[in-house]
């Protein structure tokens, strides 16, 4: 069904049907023999044992016949995996920013989408990126999958051959909602990606500095800034608002001050609100300082 997905399909798949081949052809071979050994050479107890000498011919054979199966297939495989790794100077340049638990996508001119939409039949590579923890960027249908690490700069790219929507996982284990971190990669004619990509909207930069802070640490993607339901509580009206939750197992209500906020920054399970599960979130003390923490507040009495 995917065949002709991406540029890709027909190396990955050459290669797995191949190595596949030759390991199922001598596993029945190699099994088969065993049975017949056993059968035909099967001796009853009490007679004595022969001296069998050693066959350097059979030895040199059977050493060398793998060997030159497994450099064949490293070979294919090689072949297949080389030309991921050589995406052409004029590609289309797409940034995919995987972050607890979802996928961003940024185009040329400062816009975002939450679905990968891309030409048919045009290179593209996608840099990837993580806010956070290790992910996996994975297309089954076009055969790429690439690590997605912290601080570290990686990429895929491809040539998309079929019109059509494909999924995209997350394929590290990357927290509790790591099932749910998926996306879509959509493949639309040019003319089609002109009319979308022109009507996509600019994104706006903000420049406050506790902003800064909460999305260099990946804090916006379980945290949302409109009052829409996320993996955490939203941002929006919490600062000085009454919060309900659970100290010691023990239901109370605090205030969202600048004290329970760098509480739930540095013991993020010691006042759980009520409705989220403990441990979705890690202790960020030693990470975010109490400068950032001050600037943080700051920026969340705004969000009224």
């Amino acid at each position: 069904m995917f065949s002709n997905a991406s540029n890709f399909v027909q190396g990955v798949d050459s290669a797995f049907f191949i190595i596949t081949g030759i390991s199922v052809f001598f596993l029945v071979t190699l099994t088969a023999t065993m049975i017949f050994f056993v059968v035909k050479y099967n001796k009853k107890k009490g007679k004595p044992a022969i001296q069998i000498k050693d066959n350097s011919l059979l030895e040199i054979t059977w050493i060398t016949i793998p060997m030159i199966l497994v450099l064949y297939m490293f070979y294919i495989g090689w072949q297949g995996f080389l030309p991921m790794r050589q995406a052409p100077k004029d590609a289309m340049q797409v940034k995919a920013i995987g972050s607890m638990w979802k996928w961003t996508f940024e185009y040329a001119g400062n816009k975002q989408s939450y679905t990968l939409v891309l030409p048919i039949n045009k290179p593209v590579k996608v840099n990837l990126v993580s806010t956070d923890v290790l992910h996996g960027f994975f297309i089954p249908a076009f055969r790429i999958k690439e690590d997605v690490v912290p601080k570290k700069h990686n990429y895929s790219w491809f040539i998309p051959g079929q019109l059509g929507d494909f999924d995209l996982f997350c394929t590290v284990y990357c927290g509790v909602s790591h099932s749910y971190m998926s996306a879509i990669v959509r493949i639309v004619n040019q003319q089609d990606y002109d009319k979308w990509i022109a009507a996509l909207p600019v994104k706006k930069a903000n420049t406050n500095s506790g902003h800064a802070v909460l999305e260099k640490n990946g804090c916006i993607a379980c945290h949302s800034l409109d009052g829409s339901k996320s993996v955490g509580p939203t941002f929006k009206g919490l600062s000085g608002s009454k919060v309900d939750v659970t100290t010691n197992g023990a239901p109370r209500k605090v205030t969202a001050d600048d004290a329970y906020i760098k509480t739930s920054i540095h013991e993020p399970n010691k006042d759980v609100v009520v409705g989220y599960p403990q441990g979705l979130m890690k202790s960020y003390k030693g990470l975010i300082t109490d400068k950032d923490i001050e600037q943080i507040n700051e920026y969340l009495k705004t969000l009224k």
